[in-house]
Formats: C-alpha cells, sequence, structure tokens
C-alpha cells in the first residue's frame, strides 16, 4: 500500500512554463491595452484621492486660504500663552475655519478631493455651539445628538452628491494642460 501513495505523489507535477522563445509584439501589445483599459476603468470608479491638478486659486499666486489658516494658529497659540480674551480665541477659529472652509470647498466642488464629512461636520458643530449657548449648558448629550444628527446628515448626502458629479466629469474630461 505504501508504494501506491508514493506513485500517486509523483504523477501530480507543477506545471513549469519556460519564457517565450520568440517574443510576441502582437501579445505585448493587446496586453498593454487591456491593461491601459483596466486603469482606465479603475480610475473612473474611484471617488477617494486625487485626480489631475489641483483647482486653481482663485487669488490669482496669493496662498490666501494658506495665511489665514497661519494667522488662525497664530491667535491661537498668542491666546494660550499670552492668554488674551474669549474675543481672541474666537476670532483665531473663525479666521482659521474661512481658510480651511475655501481650501476645501474649493477642492470638493472641482471634484479634487472629496471632503464631504468635514463640510458637513461644520454645519452640525454649528448647530451645536448655538444650541449649547440658547440653553447655556449642556444637560447631556442625546438632545445635542438629536440636534446635530439631521444637520450633519442633511449637509452631508447633497454634498456627497455635489463631488460625485464633478469628480465624474473631471474623469470624463480631464483638464486641458
Amino acid at each position: 500500500m505504501a508504494a501506491q501513495n508514493s506513485k500517486r505523489g509523483s504523477r501530480k507535477r507543477g506545471k513549469t512554463t519556460a519564457p517565450r522563445a520568440v517574443p510576441s509584439q502582437r501579445r505585448e501589445a493587446r496586453a498593454e491595452r487591456l491593461e491601459a483599459r483596466s486603469r482606465q476603468s479603475r480610475a473612473e470608479r474611484r471617488t477617494l484621492g486625487t485626480v489631475g491638478d489641483p483647482p486653481p486659486n482663485p487669488f490669482g499666486g496669493v496662498p490666501v486660504s494658506e495665511i489665514l489658516i497661519l494667522l488662525g494658529l497664530v491667535v491661537l497659540v498668542l491666546w494660550f500663552f499670552v492668554k488674551l480674551g474669549t474675543a481672541a480665541l474666537i476670532a483665531g477659529i473663525v479666521v482659521m475655519l474661512v481658510g480651511v472652509l475655501e481650501f476645501t470647498w474649493r477642492e470638493h466642488v472641482s471634484g479634487y478631493r472629496s471632503h464631504t464629512v468635514l463640510l458637513s461636520a461644520i454645519p452640525a458643530v454649528g448647530v451645536a455651539v448655538l444650541a449649547i449657548t440658547i440653553s447655556g449648558e449642556r444637560s447631556g448629550d442625546a438632545p445635542l445628538l438629536v440636534t446635530i444628527i439631521p444637520v450633519f446628515l442633511l449637509a452631508f448626502f447633497p454634498l456627497r452628491k455635489r463631488f460625485q458629479r464633478a469628480r465624474q466629469a473631471r474623469v470624463a474630461r480631464p483638464p486641458a494642460p
């Protein structure tokens, strides 16, 4: 019986393929076409990441968004170390928020990169701050969540749809160089 078992194992050989002696130009061209088609279909389905060049800055060559973000950060650092008032804290946050909003909105609506969650969270956080300010205190997280989750969702789905349309337009006809 032992001889039969070893015989069975010896019949099954791994398939060894030697490289072809003559390269085929037709085969290589076909493989390149298939790879290009596959790459194109993956690019059309992709929603994350970036496609193409970033959208142009509407302020010409001046990086206004980046300057606003830096200015807001400087005000926040000064507020922390120099103990400036609450007005400086709010001003720093608002200036930084304006810079971030301009930058993310520009990338989002051009289909370059999706910022759906961030852009949806900003009005939700605004509603939460407003609710806390009006009520005077936080009396638990449940009432706060009941107000901010619908705001987030009402902003999320239209923003997502807008990005998908812009991404499709960007992939279908990429911007001219």
